[in-house]
């Protein structure tokens, strides 16, 4: 059995949340055919009681906690000309520690890192075969920060997006291979760095579909009958804080001035401050962390997704559309996903296109949209079939039963 380094800025469980649904199931189908030396990180105490779950399947576990106060602080303290601020937030000692002594033993064969921001643990190794999961293009999310952001955050967040950029190009010429998320977010990191276009690919996303099903029979989580409009995401990543709060002061006035009955569910852990106040307003709801986001998707009459600023491909749509509900997503939230406009999806661009895809729905111009929705997305974002290149990337065969049975 090969021994693979497997490197993640956060622990990669449970596997139905935000960017731990691509690092867990890349976890799963890597352990087929290695045993697995996980480090990684925990700045959420919520996420303590999964350690002994992920432990089970690991030949070995580091799996450091992190205290976002002191970590956002020491980044601050660790700030050099040239360097961007995000990646000082998962520099540890203890962990370079650990990866050195992995790397000195002379057993690993592999190493997968997920996100650039855990590049630097492995930069310099040598004599073994290193693959780096950058996501997104996310120095492309600070830039798109920085146009509507006014001084000083402008400058910091442009700042950011240079330095970055800078540190991706330098880690994909460093590393034997690179992924990314879409195709879009490849083509777009080769447009910035024409260098790299022979060391990296991409691989897409995939969803859980026994998980996510509309087969599943749940209690409705809704107090009255309306017309629910339901975003699923963690609610403290600006890209979600700016989609809620477009949707919820600009949009969802003039849906309820045609449907007065019409409400917006902000589901999702971590709201800010600016997020749980928008419940002050008619016809929002923030329900904060929940234990299940698939109860509020199977009530939803509609999915949305109006994300402004997006990376990569979102599973918050993925998710929704294996549940078959309708979707109405902005273009940019659409990027990546395999499906068609109008058929499987509706896409929407400023208020009222929103405002008149949304009432379509609501007033049964688009019945079959949810099952198509279903069909689309089996048919190309299946997990099985989505990682198949990472037995090419791994040099892997003929890969093997799994060593052990791994949570689905």
């Amino acid at each position: 059995m090969r021994e693979l380094l497997f490197l993640s800025h956060r622990i990669p469980y449970p596997p139905d949340k935000g960017d731990k649904i691509r690092a867990w199931n890349i976890f799963r189908y890597l352990a087929r055919t290695h045993r697995i030396h996980l480090g990684c990180f925990i700045d959420d105490p919520v996420d303590l009681q999964h350690l002994a779950t992920l432990a089970a399947h690991c030949a070995d576990l580091a799996c450091l906690r992190l205290d976002p106060r002191t970590q956002r602080l020491k980044t601050l303290l660790r700030m050099r000309p040239g360097q961007p601020l995000s990646l000082g937030y998962f520099q540890d000692r203890r962990l370079h520690r650990w990866v050195d002594a992995k790397l000195a033993g002379g057993t690993i064969d592999s190493v997968y890192v997920f996100s650039s921001a855990m590049a630097g643990y492995v930069m310099h190794a040598k004599s073994v075969r290193r693959v780096l999961d950058m996501v997104d293009v996310d120095s492309e999310k600070w830039t798109a920060y920085a146009e509507t952001a006014h001084f000083p955050a402008r400058s910091i967040w442009a700042r950011e997006g240079r330095t970055l950029l800078a540190f991706e190009r330098l880690a994909a010429a460093r590393f034997d291979h690179s992924l990314f998320v879409s195709e879009h977010e490849w083509q777009r990191f080769v447009s910035l760095a024409p260098e790299t276009i022979e060391r990296t690919s991409w691989i897409s996303n995939g969803v859980d579909f026994d998980h996510f099903s509309p087969a599943h029979s749940f209690t409705p989580p809704f107090e009255s009958e309306g017309a629910e409009l339901v975003f699923t995401g963690r609610m403290d990543y600006r890209p979600n804080i700016d989609a809620v709060r477009w949707f919820a002061r600009e949009v969802l006035p003039v849906l309820r001035s045609g449907v007065p009955v019409a409400r917006f569910w902000i589901v999702g852990a971590a709201p800010t401050r600016e997020v749980r106040a928008l419940a002050e307003l008619p016809g929002v709801q923030v329900t904060g962390r929940v234990p299940d986001t698939r109860p509020y998707l199977a009530a939803a009459d509609v999915a949305v997704a109006p994300l402004r600023i997006a990376r990569g491909i979102q599973n918050k749509l993925l998710e929704a559309m294996a549940m078959a509900r309708p979707v109405v997503a902005t273009p940019e939230a659409f990027q990546g996903v395999r499906a068609e406009p109008g058929r499987d999806i509706l896409l929407a661009n400023g208020v009222s296109e929103t405002v008149q895809r949304i009432a379509d729905v609501l007033h049964g111009r688009h019945a079959t949209m949810g099952a198509a929705a279903r069909r689309a997305i089996e048919a190309s974002h299946q997990w099985s079939v989505t990682l198949r290149p990472l037995d090419r990337l791994f040099g892997v065969t003929q890969p093997e039963q799994a060593r052990v049975d791994l949570p689905a």
